[in-house]
Formats: C-alpha cells, sequence, structure tokens
C-alpha cells in the first residue's frame, strides 16, 4: 500500500451488478449520501426523484426544502431504525404516536424538521404535505430499480411511548427535550441487522427486482450522548455499521457493499481527505470516491476511466445538509 500513490488506491474488486444509464437510482442515509446523488446527476444517470418541488419555487430554494437532495423528502437517515420506520410509515404499517412539534406559531415534522426550516401554518398544510410525501415514498420504492443506501449513525433518540426513531434528538432545534417522552438509544449489530433485513424483506415485496448499494459513511460523529469520548464512540458506531453491511452483502444476493467508508479513512489517504475541522470530507476525496463507484458499478458511462489526475475537483462541499450539525451547540471542549 505504501508504494502506491494514494488517489490511486482502489480497493473494490468485484461488483455483482451494475448501474445502467436508464436504470433508476434512488439514494437515501447520512449527510455523506448526498455526494452520490449529486454525481449521479453530474455524470447524466437517471437519478430518480419521486417527490419534485413544485414549478412555482425557486430553484434556489429547492434545496433548501429538501427537494432533490434525496430521491424523496425525507431529510437525512442516519440510522437503519429510521429507514425502517419510513418504510411501514409509507405503508401503513406503522403509525408514530409523536405529534407535529409547536414552536412559534409553526408545526414541524419530528421525523423530518430540516426539509421544512420555517414549519406548516396550521395541521392541515402539515397533514396535507405529509400524506404527498409518504406517497411519494411509496414510488420510489416501487419503482426504483437500485437503491443507494449509506448508513451512517447508530447512535439515537427514540420515543418512549412507541420506539419511534427520530433524526435530531429533541431539542436540538426543533422539539423540546423532555426525559419523560424520549430516551437516548445506542443500536447494536443484531438490531441494526435485524432492521436492515426487515427492510429488504419489504423492499423485495414491493419490488422484487430492487437492486442495494450499501455504504458507510466515513463523516466521524461530531458528539456522542455516550458517556466517553466522542473517538471511541465513533469508532464503536463505524465498526458497527461496517459488519452489519459485510453480513448483509454476504446473505442478500441483491445487495452489495461500496467501500467509500475505506477510501476515505485508509492510512494511504494519510488524512488528506479531511477538511480542517477533521470531519467534512474535502472535495478530492469525494471526487477518489466517485471515480471508484463509477468505475466500476457503471455500464455504459464513458467518463469513468477517466485517470485520476485529469479529473476535474467538484465544487465546495459546504452545500451539503446535515441535521447532526445542530448538536454541535451542545459540545464541550472534550470532543463530547
Amino acid at each position: 500500500m505504501a508504494s502506491i500513490e494514494g488517489a490511486s488506491v482502489d480497493p473494490f474488486v468485484s461488483a455483482s451488478f451494475k448501474i445502467a444509464p436508464t436504470n433508476k437510482v434512488a439514494t437515501a442515509g447520512s449527510c455523506f449520501a448526498q455526494h452520490i446523488s449529486k454525481n449521479l446527476v453530474k455524470r447524466g444517470f437517471n437519478y430518480f426523484v419521486a417527490e419534485s418541488a413544485p414549478s412555482v419555487f425557486p430553484s434556489d430554494l429547492t434545496n433548501k426544502l429538501g427537494y432533490g437532495v434525496f430521491s424523496a423528502r425525507f431529510g437525512n437517515i442516519y440510522t437503519a431504525r429510521q429507514l425502517l420506520q419510513l418504510f411501514d410509515r409509507a405503508y401503513g404499517k406503522f403509525i408514530p404516536a409523536e405529534q407535529p412539534w409547536e414552536q412559534g406559531g409553526r408545526l414541524y415534522d419530528p421525523f423530518r424538521p430540516s426539509v421544512e426550516a420555517d414549519g406548516y401554518a396550521n395541521r392541515q398544510h402539515f397533514n396535507a404535505d405529509q400524506t404527498h410525501h409518504l406517497a411519494s415514498v411509496r414510488k420510489m420504492f416501487e419503482e426504483l430499480d437500485v437503491f443507494v443506501f449509506t448508513l451512517g449513525l447508530t447512535e439515537a433518540w427514540i420515543s418512549k411511548e412507541d420506539g419511534a426513531v427520530f433524526p435530531v434528538a429533541p431539542g436540538c432545534g426543533y422539539g423540546t427535550s423532555n426525559m419523560d417522552r424520549y430516551e437516548f438509544h445506542n443500536f447494536s449489530v443484531g438490531e441494526i441487522m435485524a432492521d436492515m433485513t426487515a427492510f429488504l424483506s419489504g423492499l423485495k415485496a414491493v419490488n422484487p427486482s430492487a437492486k442495494v448499494i450499501l455504504t458507510v459513511s466515513p463523516v466521524p460523529l461530531i458528539a456522542t450522548y455516550e458517556p466517553r469520548h466522542v473517538l471511541v464512540s465513533t469508532t464503536y458506531s463505524k465498526s458497527v455499521l461496517r459488519v452489519v453491511a459485510d453480513e448483509i452483502e454476504r446473505s442478500h444476493d441483491n445487495v452489495l457493499y461500496f467501500p467509500s467508508y475505506e477510501i476515505i479513512t485508509g492510512a494511504h489517504s494519510r488524512g488528506a481527505y479531511y477538511a480542517a475541522d477533521l470531519r467534512e470530507i474535502e472535495a478530492v476525496g469525494v471526487d477518489h470516491v466517485m471515480r471508484i463507484f463509477f468505475r466500476h458499478l457503471s455500464d455504459g458511462e464513458k467518463t469513468v476511466s477517466t485517470p485520476a489526475k485529469e479529473m476535474p475537483a467538484t465544487k465546495s462541499v459546504t452545500d451539503i445538509i446535515c441535521d447532526e450539525e445542530l448538536l454541535v451547540g451542545g459540545n464541550d471542549a472534550t470532543g463530547r
């Protein structure tokens, strides 16, 4: 490894399937997953957006309101339980007891608070948008050809009433912190395996030919609720997710794992792919990941073999939407 130029390292060996330019490719997951959707569009692939912004919306507002960031307007999905519950909510199998969060006279969706940053004026608007959103989620799952899901976190906050999982801790930017109603939970390998297995079973039931690509986000935790340093929690979280991805790939013929995590965090990068905050991924790192992704997984796309030195750098990654940053106000100098 030491004798190979970092930008030339390619740890991906073989793919059990490839993505044709005509395939509908849907994405979901943590913040890092947004790079995949942006590059699919940039390279002319059929990025599947099942929930589009109304034509009257100014283009500069669509991403801010969560349209096109992922294939439906669900915002960041950090945990496997979130993904499973989204699927079950879309098909009426799980109806959370949690009511809209009220703040400043506006209503916010507890399961995607940041996609409507200014909230809803009333319950009628909230209900109408949620109904449309879940219909779009069903459309996405039923019509996609390839689903790319980025596993991001094991830590989550859940409702004590029915186990509903939230993308951010209640009280961090949205909602109210209430330990009588909510509790912290750090998912184990067994729990995430069960959640992913249940999700894949549900997906197969509504879309038998769907293929799935799993990745693990290389972005470290910004904070942890565990009584330990964030470095230790990051290692636990990423290790658990990497094990789950491996086990799921081995047990499902329609699933493959793509090593974006290894490309960014491997010793060959010598830390060059992380920004000054030691968390965000620099454009050169994103380019390396996507170059390998399209080299091996694309079927019929011509630019994938372009040498690393000739690949144009992507624009700034600062437009990536990350709900986890709402936790930064709670950090202290120790990194917890």
